[in-house]
């Protein structure tokens, strides 16, 4: 069922804003959130009885091998190439030339339904071609090969956890989803910072290191049941891989080496998505109106301060969020008994935490995808075209719906948490203790994410 809706009046700035339609959950907030923390414990329980190491391992191990020619893997990874490319082109002329109404815009539907709701799906629930698809990635290979210089080891991941933050925060305080043309300069922005750092460090050390998206992409990549036997750092370069099917969320359970800072970016990750959503609930808003009325007439380099004040919600919920983390993990080592550094720990459980963000995207973004799709379905028809807008009307039980993704994402990851513990700690009852204190933490994000997208979805407070 779809309905029209008017032309805004006074858009909000947040992406979110671009639809009202998704509902909040048909039932009491605090039962919403007493269930999904009741179920994630239960399912630790239930988890806990799973003892023997080696079934745990061939479960996650299991696979079944898709053989494909090496001539396909190189004609899709072209098409997909060329298909981002132009995609990229049509987005920059159309938010410069196209409708001026958000809804009916080209540029705004295709980034924010189409790629950052509908693509990023994808790669969670059927497998990351990023790699491929990325149009800056496409474009960088052609930039000049001279000059590049060696990105420090020592910097790790931290770079594109900045870059990560950065971008949430840009989103959330900035008109994107209703000024077309502030869209494409911050797509313009993005694009130099891009190809320069392609330039200077190499395409595969800035796609894989320091662009955020990327990593996105890669670490929803390993959540999802259709994997790579080997990575695809340039997508013309595929013989020898075969795509191989295995159980959801299998492949986090896998040994990695990764960069410093990366378990941080996980968390950044998961608290991005969460604070995505928080600012659109109405308890946030009534919070932020309060702090914020004393200092409205303050201005700092020509902006009011909720710019700040965002800006510092941001990072003191990022802080809280790994100081949590990094809180359980001292006590997992702890428990357990472990002679290993915490950040080994740490890192090892890292990707247990990836379920969980991508289950509350999914949560988050779902309605949203869905009661846009009519619209982006006609501004691909009719890129430069305008008039009424349609959006989908979604039915009162989708907000459960909601609750029950977000609750799926944490038992996932209850499973990947037992079995990284399982594979860390010897014994039967280590690795049981050990995941005490992260399954608290576990509790704690689903009863904050269930609270959430339980919410209606408001205006974030912009004084």
């Amino acid at each position: 069922m779809s309905t029209a809706i008017p032309d805004p009046v006074g858009p909000p700035l947040h992406v979110g804003g671009l639809s009202d339609a998704v509902t909040a959950a048909p039932v009491p907030p605090w039962l919403t959130v007493l269930t999904g923390g009741v179920l994630v414990g239960a399912s630790f329980l239930v988890t806990s009885l799973l003892t023997d190491h080696a079934a745990i391992r061939a479960v996650n191990a299991w696979y079944a091998r898709l053989p494909t020619p090496v001539s396909l893997h190189r004609g899709v990874a072209a098409a997909l190439s060329a298909a981002g490319v132009v995609t990229f082109a049509a987005v920059l002329v159309s938010g410069a030339a196209g409708s001026a109404t958000p809804t009916a815009n080209f540029a705004v539907l295709v980034v924010w339904v189409g790629w950052w709701a509908g693509y990023a799906m994808s790669t969670y629930l059927v497998g990351n071609t990023w790699p491929a698809v990325n149009p800056w990635r496409t474009l960088a290979r052609s930039l000049p090969t001279t000059g590049r210089r060696v990105l420090p080891r020592r910097y790790g991941a931290w770079p594109s956890v900045g870059f990560l933050l950065a971008l949430v925060w840009i989103e959330v305080v900035s008109p994107l989803a209703t000024v077309p043309r502030a869209l494409v300069a911050l797509i313009l922005g993005y694009t130099a910072i891009t190809l320069a750092g392609a330039r200077r460090y190499g395409v595969v050390t800035w796609f894989r290191r320091v662009d955020p998206v990327s990593r996105v992409f890669r670490l929803y990549g390993r959540v999802a049941p259709v994997q790579f036997d080997r990575r695809i750092e340039d997508p013309p370069v595929v013989a020898g891989v075969d795509l191989r099917v295995r159980l959801p969320g299998a492949a986090l359970t896998d040994p990695t080496t990764d960069d410093p800072g990366a378990t941080a970016f996980v968390v950044a990750l998961l608290w991005a998505t969460t604070f995505d959503g928080l600012v659109t609930t109405p308890a946030w808003n009534a919070f932020a109106r309060r702090l914020l009325a004393p200092l409205a007439p303050l201005q700092l380099a020509g902006r009011p301060l909720v710019w700040l004040f965002y800006l510092l919600a941001l990072l003191v919920g990022f802080a809280g969020f790994l100081g949590a983390y990094r809180l359980a993990v001292a006590r997992s080592r702890s428990v357990a008994g472990s002679l290993l550094a915490p950040v080994a720990i740490g890192r090892r459980f890292a990707p247990a935490l990836l379920p969980i963000a991508a289950g509350y995207h999914l949560a988050h973004f779902l309605g949203y995808f869905l009661t846009l799709s009519p619209a982006l379905a006609a501004a691909l028809a009719d890129p430069f075209g305008g008039g009424t807008v349609q959006v989908a009307v979604l039915p009162a039980w989708f907000g459960t719906l909601q609750v029950g993704v977000v609750v799926a994402g944490h038992l996932l990851a209850v499973w990947v948490a037992h079995a990284l513990a399982m594979d860390l700690f010897p014994g039967v009852l280590r690795p049981i203790r050990s995941q005490y204190p992260l399954v608290g933490v576990m509790i704690g994000y689903t009863m904050t994410s269930a609270w959430i997208v339980g919410q209606p979805t408001v205006t974030p407070a912009f004084l």
